[in-house]
């Protein structure tokens, strides 16, 4: 048989010894990706019902297409917002189960109503001479009590103080649903023109934690080329999140697929009983997505700005974050953020594990080795502070701080220590006082009585709809008076609370 004709019967050959396996092996892995995904599908699928709080999309909800051109106009549909939820959703709940832990039934444990002020709803400190004016920003998911403590401090230091209850918060976890990260940006700009209006030629601050610090950062970075809006003199970001997992990027899938099955299920990465007043336990799928979504949006507004020479404008950074963090991403903020910046006043701080040997041996993965890359970049433009142990004997801690360009920490001995019982602080730990009455771990009194840094619950594992993870995590913040301090500081707002630099010198 000639070459030519040997041809067709190689190519057979290999047809049936690579191209029949190969397909047989793309059919068995195809096969089984549809079998995760329809397993996962009914598993989502088999949660909790849908209570009204899930389901019901009240109508008065700002959006930035409502047309609102003025802060007045936010809290007046604010208004509406909440009587709306007063009739399509806490009014069908009533079922006097005074003591149902619900947040929508009247007189619960954990009614808002049973709170002297409901911190779900926008609050205004105001300052007869005010000296700055602060706007604090919540969380996803959040309410504006996460900062509410903060806010009374930084009033009584003179700043005019507004607490803003974001777009899709403090009602029901159904306004995650449909919330986009513009909607939130739209009503930071109200409220940023209104502090302007109200302290006139004094500085304006921005406090943001968890999603309203990169909702700060999205505003800041914005007032560079909008001259229509007031500019930022200074950010506190606390937890912020700068960058997220990639499965934030890929979550969104869940509920397009559900919406094409008919499944609402697959709308919510958690389907939960809402037992906080002022945080949704709940999670709308649609809520991780848009905190992906506002991240890409501050990585393009970063690019902009370099390529047009404004980095330099960015106002001073002030970020406090836990090493471990199982909500946003620590590496993304330096990364993402402070590696971006020019030199300009800015600062990270970094709470450390607690390094006390008993401790050390149970850790699951040490973060050890990424701070000591931060150390070793040589042109670090930004200071760079971690509050740890003072060494592996004792649970007293130090700041080391290191300036930029400087090899050589400076040691400022705290008057702190690591509680015996925690090995670190969590993302929702650290803007709550460990006395604060609803999550802290030595609540004083007030509130309705609900405790929920305390929560020590014990029995047989898989009864509780509630996971031993999030009965174990960490609610507040042992290191949290530095916090503040730090914070008040960095806002020129009071000086005693300075901590040395070098030589003495303030921050």
């Amino acid at each position: 048989m000639s070459s030519t004709g040997q041809q067709p019967v190689r190519r057979r050959l290999v047809v049936r010894l690579v191209w029949h396996p190969l397909k047989a092996l793309l059919y068995s892995v195809g096969g089984a990706v549809l079998v995760l995904l329809a397993g996962g599908i009914v598993y989502l699928d088999s949660r909790a019902d849908l209570e009204p709080w899930h389901e019901t999309v009240l109508q008065q909800e700002f959006t930035a297409s409502s047309g609102d051109r003025s802060f007045a106009d936010y809290l007046a549909r604010e208004q509406r917002l909440f009587d709306e939820l007063e009739r399509r959703i806490r009014q069908e709940s009533d079922t006097g189960r005074a003591a149902n832990l619900n947040r929508y039934v009247r007189g619960s444990v954990v009614d808002p109503g049973r709170w002297p002020v409901d911190w779900n709803r926008t609050f205004e400190l105001p300052s007869p001479e005010p000296v700055a004016g602060v706007l604090l920003l919540h969380g996803m998911s959040d309410s504006p009590y996460s900062l509410r403590q903060l806010g009374q401090r930084l009033q009584a230091a003179g700043a005019w103080v507004v607490g803003l209850r974001l777009p899709g918060h403090g009602t029901a976890p159904s306004g995650l649903i449909e919330v986009t990260w513009q909607d939130m940006a739209a009503a930071v700009r109200l409220a940023m023109q209104h502090l302007s209006q109200q302290v006139g030629d004094a500085p304006l601050y921005i406090v943001g934690y968890s999603n309203g610090a990169a909702l700060a950062v999205n505003y800041s970075l914005s007032a560079l080329t909008d001259t229509g809006v007031p500019e930022v003199a200074g950010l506190a970001l606390v937890s912020p999140a700068i960058g997220v997992t990639p499965v934030a990027a890929l979550a969104v899938w869940q509920a397009r697929i559900g919406y094409l099955l008919g499944l609402d299920k697959l709308a919510w990465n958690a389907i939960l009983p809402e037992y906080d007043p002022f945080k949704y336990n709940s999670f709308a799928v649609n809520a991780g997505d848009q905190v992906h979504r506002l991240t890409g949006e501050i990585q393009r507004q970063l690019r902009n700005a370099k390529e047009a020479g404004l980095l330099g404008r960015v106002p001073p950074i002030l970020a406090l974050q836990s090493v471990v963090d199982a909500t946003v991403s620590t590496p993304a903020l330096v990364g993402g953020l402070f590696a971006r910046l020019d030199e300009g006043g800015h600062e990270l701080v970094l709470f450390d594990l607690n390094r006390e040997s008993v401790i050390e041996p149970l850790l699951r993965s040490n973060p050890a080795a990424g701070v000591a890359a931060l150390l070793s970049v040589p042109d670090r433009k930004y200071r760079l502070s971690v509050v740890s142990n003072i060494d592996s004997t004792s649970l007293d801690v130090q700041q080391r701080s290191w300036v930029p360009g400087g090899s050589a920490p400076v040691e400022v001995a705290l008057d702190m220590r690591w509680p015996d019982d925690v090995y670190s602080l969590s993302h929702v730990a650290l803007p709550f006082s460990p006395t604060d009455p609803l999550y802290g771990s030595r609540p004083e009194e007030g509130g309705s009585g609900i405790r929920l840094g305390t929560i020590d619950l014990r029995g047989e594992r898989g009864v509780l709809r509630l996971s031993a993870a999030d009965m174990l995590r960490l609610r507040s913040n042992p290191f949290y008076d530095y916090l503040e301090d730090r914070i008040v500081t960095f806002l020129g707002l009071d000086h005693s609370a300075a901590l040395p630099l070098q030589g003495g010198a303030a921050p």
